[in-house]
């Protein structure tokens, strides 16, 4: 299972899908919804957290976190 969390900087994937109890709501009202596009903009000290864009929109999530949400790659 190819997750967020396995991003290299610059890479971009697509949305899959993933269970509402496990993302918060916080990320779902961002934008972080099934379909959309996510790209590793850079990742902190210790890769956590990872800076992403979403669909335009710029958030910081936890590793734990992005682990949970499956992606599709986009190849470049």
């Amino acid at each position: 299972m190819v997750t967020i969390a396995s991003l290299k900087k610059g890479q971009r994937g697509i949305i899959k899908e993933f269970s509402v109890d496990i993302v918060p709501l916080k990320l779902l009202e961002m934008g972080c919804l099934p379909g959309n596009e996510v790209a590793l903009v850079q990742t902190a000290p210790f890769q956590d957290p990872m800076y992403l864009n979403v669909n335009g929109a710029h958030l910081a999530i936890r590793k734990e976190t992005a682990a949970q949400i499956e992606i599709e790659i986009i190849k470049q």
